[in-house]
């Protein structure tokens, strides 16, 4: 399985469950606090996934061996590709020696690693994981609260009809 997928599925569905869920009781009870509540615990949930729960130390567990699989298939153990930490971002950080064509190349490859965003010689970072999984769960949750919606509209459609 992708690494991005282990990363961000399970915040995509608690996201969507507890949209679904709190949006289907706002839509029944007319209180904001169901749907207030209901989207801190999904963002609450992705910071608790990011750290405590292991979902980052699991993607780099992922990626950092396959691109020293990649590194030493080619024929480079001197050059090293850890991702970038303080905040951890999906963009590899490659060091070490190598000439200008070996440099290109090496950048072009990596970039193909699944899970990364980019690779680069230099030491700067990109957006934030954590950022990208608050995102993920805001989508998640935005299509719970469609679909709750959507159930609300048949269920109130069908309650006409009595016969």
């Amino acid at each position: 399985m992708s690494p991005l997928l282990t990363y961000f599925w399970p915040i995509f569905a608690v996201a969507l469950v507890l949209g679904a869920i709190g949006g289907s009781l706002w839509l029944r009870r007319s209180k904001r606090t169901f749907l207030i509540a209901s989207g801190v615990i999904a963002l609450a949930f992705t910071g608790l996934w990011h750290g405590p729960l292991g979902g980052a130390g699991r993607f780099i567990a992922q990626v950092e061996p396959a691109a020293r699989f990649i590194l030493v298939d080619w024929e480079m153990p001197q050059v090293q590709a850890p991702l970038h930490r303080g905040p951890l971002t999906r963009r590899l950080m490659l060091s070490g020696q190598a000439d200008e064509f070996q440099r290109e190349e090496l950048v072009r490859i990596m970039s193909m690693t699944p899970g990364v965003s980019r690779a680069t010689w230099d030491t700067s970072g990109g957006v934030p994981m954590i950022l990208e999984g608050l995102a993920v769960a805001i989508a998640g949750f935005l299509i719970g609260l469609l679909l709750a919606y959507v159930v609300e509209l048949r269920r109130r459609y069908n309650s006409q009809w009595s016969w």
